[in-house]
């Protein structure tokens, strides 16, 4: 792998220097192709464009993040900006590169989790609207153009990702490829119209396997949290260190959208019918209910009060989108009809 892991970051480095004028353009990539961005910005967008698409964007996104999350407790990918100073191979010849706000993730690094749950969620909006365009046109060129956009689009986020330093290529292209093939088959089996249990059941279940997992790698004597200590020191701002980067901040992310997706299914069966205009009010409305959401602080001390206050903040987002939004428009459309 060291010889990887070389080519990796001369890779990165004539990345930043042939495209650093550039480097706004890459971090807006990465920071789209950040998993939360799934939950957050993607979501509400296709939900209010087709029920199920932004249905199944929910389920897709925290069923490959959770996957995500495992291969990377049992790979123990290294990331290029600590490997750099830990590989000792570069004292002599240090490569000029920069780090950025959005480098210094605390998980393991294999296999990418922005490609790879790029790869599945954004499969999921590329087949619907393929499919869409394909059934009131008939034409292959014109259904065609959003799995053109797909793959440049993941194209874009994986060259991000390696242009901050985040990943090697090779953690790119294993993630866009898991990712693909996971959009390919979730897509096809989305649980919606299931009961609550259901949603119950697989928020508790994805959430005590994980623990079942660490718990038991850890009794073998892996230490999974040696790529938290390694981004703490080669870090260049110890400010960067965020623990919604940490691996148990995406699993409670994941479990907590999960059983929001249930109970928002639970209120309001079918959800909310509303006409092209109340779902552009609602869209509107919900990014700025969701940005919101996103930007309420949460304690970082003790940590399990975070963790369960993070669930929380993702129980609710998919209720926002489905309940409590549409659900003010259509009152209020509903009350100007009748006045």
């Amino acid at each position: 792998m060291e010889a990887i892991h070389t080519q990796g970051i001369w890779i990165a480095e004539a990345l930043q220097q042939i495209t650093k004028s550039q480097d706004k353009l890459w971090l807006i990539a990465t920071h789209i192709g950040d998993p939360k961005a799934a939950f957050l910005l993607v979501f509400p967008l296709t939900y209010f464009l087709n029920r199920r698409t932004g249905f199944a964007v929910v389920w897709v996104a925290a069923i490959s993040e959770w996957l995500n999350l495992v291969f990377k407790w049992m790979l123990f990918g290294e990331r290029p900006f600590w490997w750099i100073g830990e590989s000792r191979l570069f004292e002599k010849n240090p490569p000029k590169l920069q780090q950025f706000a959005s480098t210094c993730e605390t998980g393991p690094g294999s296999p990418s989790g922005h490609a790879m749950v790029t790869a599945a969620v954004w499969w999921v909006m590329a087949s619907s609207l393929g499919s869409l365009l394909y059934s009131y046109t008939r034409s292959m060129l014109l259904s065609a153009v959003p799995y053109v956009l797909y793959l440049l689009g993941l194209v874009a986020v994986g060259f991000s990702r390696i242009f901050i330093l985040a990943h090697f290529p090779h953690q790119v292209i294993a993630g866009s490829l898991t990712g693909f093939i996971l959009g390919v088959v979730l897509s096809r089996q989305v649980p919606e119209g299931r009961p609550l249990v259901f949603f119950v059941s697989s928020s508790i279940g994805l959430l005590l396997s994980a623990l079942l997992i660490h718990s038991g790698l850890t009794w073998l004597g892996f230490d999974l949290s040696w790529s938290i200590a390694l981004a703490k020191k080669w870090c260049s701002h110890s400010e960067w260190i965020r623990l919604d980067t940490a691996p148990f901040s995406s699993l409670t992310r994941d479990c907590g959208a999960i059983l929001g997706l249930g109970l928002a299914q639970y209120w309001k069966p079918g959800g909310y019918t509303l006409p092209c205009a109340p779902r552009a009010l609602c869209l509107a409305l919900c990014s700025m209910a969701l940005y919101h959401v996103h930007r309420l602080p949460l304690p970082i001390q003790p940590q399990p009060l975070f963790y369960f206050l993070f669930f929380i903040k993702f129980t609710i987002v998919p209720q926002v989108v489905m309940i409590y939004v549409p659900g003010f428009v259509h009152l209020l459309t509903h009350k100007n009809k009748n006045d």
